[in-house]
């Protein structure tokens, strides 16, 4: 049992954006990075410029130079770089292993179990770059999406305390929903900035960034203060005539983003419409407008 966090010899299985500025961030809180596995050209720099004192080892003998093993690897490689460790006694009784998954929980962690060692789910909610800026942010305080077996949760709660930040218990069958929110948050909105970025390059705008910062800012910190009641602009006023020219537009210049556009319109219309911002009368021409529309794409 594992009620809190002296220093510890951690592994990491990983050395990406994520497990190379994880490590780092734990070396900081008085813990030591004692090796870790790069593989490529890019790892292995991270690895040197943010972990110098941890050794470049195969996964086994990371494991074996570790009690707490961090597995920083893609969703995807989980499942088998599990199943391989177990298989080859890598791992032993009392060890701690946690992955940085969003979408996995406990479940992906069970040959861990069956070897005696504790499992544990431990996701930052944080989009990393693999540099020095990260620890910043990191330090600024971040949430982590944790799943963990009954006696190890003092553990996970003082290792995120150590990492500067605040834990959110997520329930194993929760994990793919809560990963999906924040996909959904971030990485499209990743996409959707970009996509606003082209489209004013698109319209003579030269320095879109500058255009869109403080406009995004606000929009970003109103929504996370008022929800619905933030949203603002011609769906949210049921103007059908504008958003049938944006449409024209966006289509003349970038038929590509005529279909997100649609699709954001027709959920934006009905979060206001569902939060009484629109009254269904009122926004049946704007709901016409992209019915056509979306009629016009699956036809075309």
């Amino acid at each position: 049992m594992h009620n809190g966090v002296t220093s510890r010899n951690i592994g990491i299985i990983g050395a990406g954006r994520v497990g190379a500025v994880l490590g780092a961030a734990l070396e900081r809180a008085g813990h030591t990075v004692v090796a870790a596995v790069a593989v490529s050209a890019a790892s292995k720099a991270r690895a040197y410029g943010l972990l110098p004192n941890a050794r470049l080892l195969p996964a086994d003998e990371v494991t074996g130079a570790a009690d707490l093993v961090l597995l920083a690897v893609p969703d995807d490689a989980l499942a088998p770089l599990v199943k391989g460790l177990a298989e080859t006694r890598a791992l032993r009784p009392g060890q701690i292993v946690a992955h940085t998954s969003g979408a996995h929980g406990l479940a992906v962690l069970a040959p861990v179990a069956a070897a005696g060692a504790f499992p544990l789910a431990l996701h930052p909610a944080m989009t990393f770059t693999g540099t020095t800026a990260d620890l910043d942010r990191l330090a600024a305080g971040i949430s982590f999406g944790v799943t963990a077996p009954d006696e190890l949760r003092p553990f996970a709660k003082t290792l995120v305390r150590d990492l500067g930040g605040t834990v959110e218990w997520i329930e194993e069958e929760k994990r793919p929903l809560y990963h999906a929110a924040l996909a959904h948050g971030a990485n499209h909105l990743a996409t959707l900035v970009a996509e606003a970025m082209d489209r004013l390059r698109d319209a003579g705008v030269h320095q879109p960034e500058r255009v869109l910062a403080p406009l995004l800012g606000a929009a970003l910190d109103n929504t996370l203060r008022m929800g619905d009641a933030a949203i603002t602009g011609p769906v949210s006023r049921g103007d059908a005539g504008t958003v049938r020219k944006h449409l024209k537009a966006l289509d003349a210049v970038a038929p590509g983003s005529v279909p997100p556009y649609l699709a954001l319109a027709r959920r934006t219309a009905d979060r206001v419409i569902a939060a009484g911002r629109l009254r269904p009368q009122d926004a049946t021409p704007l709901l016409d407008v992209l019915a056509d529309a979306s009629r016009k794409e699956q036809n075309a």
